[in-house]
C-alpha cells in the first residue's frame, strides 16, 4: 500500500512538473530549432554561394537594382552561421521582392532575362546584393548583351576540327566517331543565335559534352607543337579566305556602282522615243528672256542621269523662297541630252527656268581639254575621268556672261533655301565650300590621299596638313576665276599628269590643287557628305543640313544605297508616272 502511494506521489508531481516546466521546455526547444533551421539555412545559402564561385566561368556580378523612397539598410544580407537576419533587412528583402515586381510589370525585364540565364546555367544561386539612391540612368554591367558562352562554343569547334585533321591511330576510330558526332550537336544547337541568353539548356549540355570529348582528345594527342601549327595554318587559311571575300565585295561593289541599272536604262529610252515623236516645235523647252540676268540665282549640275537630274532640280526649286528667280543649268552628253530635255518637257519646273546644255555643242572643248594619261594612276571608276565630270573647270567658259554661280552634284538633295550663297563673303577667293579638317569627320581627307607627296613638284607646292574640301555644294566667283585664270592653272596640272603620277584619277585631286588657297570655306550646315559610303551620320545632321549628299559608291538610285538614307531622296521622285512603273523603278 505504501509503495502504491509513493507512486501516486511521483506521478502527480511529475504531473505537475510538465504542467509547469512544459511550456518553457517547448518555448527553448523551439528557439533551438529555429536556430538550427536558421544555420542550415546559411549553410545552404553559403554553400550555394560557394559552387556557383566554383563554377564562376560565365557567370557575371550580381544585378544592382534601383530601388526608390525605400528607407533601408545600403546592403540587404542574407542568413548565415555568424550574421542573423535583421527585421530591418527582412523587410528590406520583402520590398525589393515587390518592387521586382513592379518593375517587371512597367516593362524592366532585365533581371527576370538575367535569371533565366543564370538558371539555364544550371546555377540556381540567389540573386540579392541591391544598391540604393543611384542614379536611374547607370546602366548595370550585368545588362549587356553577352556572347562569351557562343565564342567558348566556337573556339570548341575550331578545336574538335583541328584534333580530326590528325592522324588518328586505328584503335582510335571511336574518338573520331565521337568528336564529329559532337561537332554536329554542337553546330544543331547553336543555330543562329548571337547571344548566351538565346542558348537552350540543350546548347549548354552540348557543350559540356564537347568539352569532355576534348579532353579526351587531350590525353591522346598531348603534342602541344603539332596544335599550335595545325592551329596557325587553319587561321592563315581563314585569313587568307577573308581576304579574296574582301576583295571580291570591293569589286561587286564598284561594277554596281558603275553599272546603269536596267530601269534608268529603260526610262531614258522611253524619253527618248517620245522626244522624237514630238514635232520639231514642239521640243524647245519654255525659256525666259532675261535667263542670264545678273538679279537671278544659278545653279549648274553636270550629269548624265535622269532620274538624278529630276531630283537635284525638283529638291531645289520646292525648298527655294523665290522660286522664280531661279534658273537651272544641266549640263549633258549627247546620249542623254534628248532623255533629260524631255523629261522637263513633261515635268516643267515651274516658276523656275531650265536649260539643257549639250556638251558636244561646245565646239571650244575639243581644243582646250586633253585628257590625262590614266596610267599611273587609280581608274577604277571611269565616271570620274570622264570628260563630263572635268568640264567642271571650264564654268567661266561656258557661262561667259556669269558672274557667280552655283554648283551641285547630281547626288545631292537640297532641304533649304539656297539663295543665301549668294551673300556668302568669298574674301577675295574663288571657290566656296565646307572643309573637312577634322579627323573626326566621317568625309575627312588628308591631301596625300590623293595627291602625291613624293613628287618634288606637289612637295613644294603643297601643305600637307592644309584643310581638304568636296565638290558637291560650291560658289564660284566667276569674276575672280577669270581673273586668276585658274582653268589655264587646271590644264598645266593636267599637262603635268601626263608625264608623272601626281594623283589619284578623277577631278577632287585636281580640284585640291587648282584651287589651293582660293576655297572660302562654309559653314557646315550647308553641306553633309558621307550618305553614300558613311552609315553612322547622325540623324540630326542630316535634318539640320541644307544639302545632303549621297558621295560614294552606294548611291540612293542603287539597290546597293543605304536604305535609312533613302527616305530623302525617294520624296523628290515621281513614282506615280507612267514611265517609271512600267520601267519597274520603285
Amino acid at each position: 500500500m505504501k509503495q502504491f502511494r509513493r507512486h501516486t506521489r511521483i506521478c502527480i508531481l511529475s504531473l505537475l512538473f510538465l504542467s509547469v516546466f512544459a511550456p518553457i521546455l517547448l518555448l527553448y526547444e523551439s528557439k533551438g530549432f529555429i536556430e538550427e533551421l536558421s544555420s542550415f539555412k546559411g549553410r545552404r545559402d553559403l554553400l550555394n554561394l560557394n559552387l556557383v564561385k566554383e563554377e564562376g566561368e560565365g557567370l557575371r556580378e550580381p544585378i544592382l537594382k534601383v530601388y526608390k523612397d525605400v528607407n533601408v539598410d545600403p546592403l540587404v544580407t542574407f542568413g548565415s552561421r555568424d550574421v542573423g537576419i535583421k527585421s530591418d533587412d527582412l523587410r528590406s528583402r520583402v520590398i525589393a521582392e515587390t518592387n521586382d515586381g513592379d518593375l517587371d510589370r512597367d516593362g524592366n525585364s532585365g533581371r527576370r532575362q538575367e535569371e533565366k540565364i543564370l538558371l539555364t546555367s544550371g546555377r540556381k544561386a540567389e540573386v540579392g546584393r541591391a544598391t540604393l539612391g543611384h542614379d536611374q540612368d547607370v546602366s548595370p554591367p550585368a545588362r549587356r548583351v553577352l556572347d562569351k558562352k557562343i565564342k567558348e562554343m566556337k573556339d570548341q569547334l575550331i578545336r574538335a576540327k583541328a584534333y580530326l585533321s590528325f592522324a588518328i591511330p586505328a584503335n582510335n576510330a571511336h574518338l573520331i566517331k565521337e568528336l564529329r558526332l559532337r561537332i554536329k550537336e554542337l553546330e544543331r544547337a547553336m543555330g543562329e543565335v548571337t547571344k548566351d541568353s538565346d542558348l537552350s539548356k540543350r546548347a549548354l549540355q552540348r557543350m559540356r559534352a564537347m568539352e569532355v570529348s576534348l579532353q579526351k582528345a587531350a590525353r591522346i594527342y598531348p603534342d602541344c607543337p603539332s596544335m599550335v601549327k595545325k592551329l596557325r595554318a587553319m587561321t592563315n587559311n581563314a585569313e587568307e579566305l577573308v581576304r579574296v571575300q574582301k576583295e571580291q565585295e570591293a569589286f561587286l561593289v564598284q561594277l554596281a556602282g558603275r553599272t546603269t541599272p536596267k530601269g534608268l536604262h529603260c526610262l531614258s529610252m522611253k524619253l527618248t522615243a517620245d522626244y522624237f515623236a514630238l514635232k520639231p516645235e514642239e521640243r524647245k523647252l519654255p525659256s525666259n528672256p532675261d535667263v542670264h540676268g545678273s538679279n537671278l540665282y544659278h545653279f549648274v549640275v553636270f550629269s548624265d542621269n535622269v532620274l538624278a537630274c529630276a531630283v537635284v532640280v525638283d529638291s531645289t526649286i520646292s525648298a527655294a523662297k523665290e522660286p522664280a528667280k531661279i534658273v537651272f543649268h544641266v549640263v549633258t552628253d549627247s546620249l542623254n541630252f534628248v532623255a533629260i530635255s524631255m523629261w522637263f518637257l513633261l515635268h516643267p519646273p515651274g516658276k523656275a527656268s531650265v536649260q539643257i546644255h549639250n556638251m558636244d555643242n561646245f565646239d571650244w572643248f575639243s581644243t582646250k581639254y586633253e585628257p590625262a594619261s590614266t596610267e599611273g594612276h587609280d581608274s577604277q571608276d571611269p565616271r570620274y575621268t570622264s570628260a563630263l565630270n572635268h568640264l567642271r573647270f571650264y564654268l567661266p567658259d561656258i557661262f561667259p556672261t556669269l558672274n557667280k554661280i552655283v554648283l551641285l552634284d547630281h547626288d545631292v538633295v537640297v532641304q533649304r533655301d539656297l539663295t543665301r550663297l549668294w551673300k556668302v563673303n568669298m574674301m577675295g577667293k574663288v571657290n566656296g565650300a565646307v572643309k573637312t579638317c577634322q579627323g573626326h569627320d566621317p568625309a575627312f581627307r588628308r591631301m596625300d590621299l590623293l595627291l602625291n607627296f613624293s613628287d618634288p613638284t606637289v612637295a613644294r607646292r603643297f601643305n600637307l596638313e592644309a584643310c581638304t574640301w568636296a565638290f558637291g555644294v560650291n560658289v564660284f566667283d566667276l569674276r575672280e576665276w577669270r581673273r586668276r585664270n585658274l582653268t589655264g592653272v587646271y590644264n598645266n596640272y593636267l599637262q603635268l599628269g601626263k608625264k608623272r603620277p601626281m594623283w589619284k584619277s578623277g577631278s577632287l585631286a585636281l580640284g585640291w590643287m587648282t584651287f589651293y588657297n582660293e576655297t572660302v570655306g562654309l559653314e557646315r550646315k550647308w553641306h553633309v557628305h558621307g550618305l553614300g559610303y558613311h552609315s553612322g551620320i547622325k540623324q540630326e545632321d542630316i535634318e539640320q543640313a541644307a544639302v545632303i549628299h549621297y558621295d560614294g559608291v552606294m548611291k540612293p538610285w542603287l539597290d546597293i544605297g543605304i536604305e535609312k538614307y533613302k527616305a530623302y531622296w525617294r520624296k523628290h521622285v515621281k513614282y506615280d508616272h507612267p514611265y517609271l512603273q512600267q520601267c519597274n523603278i520603285a
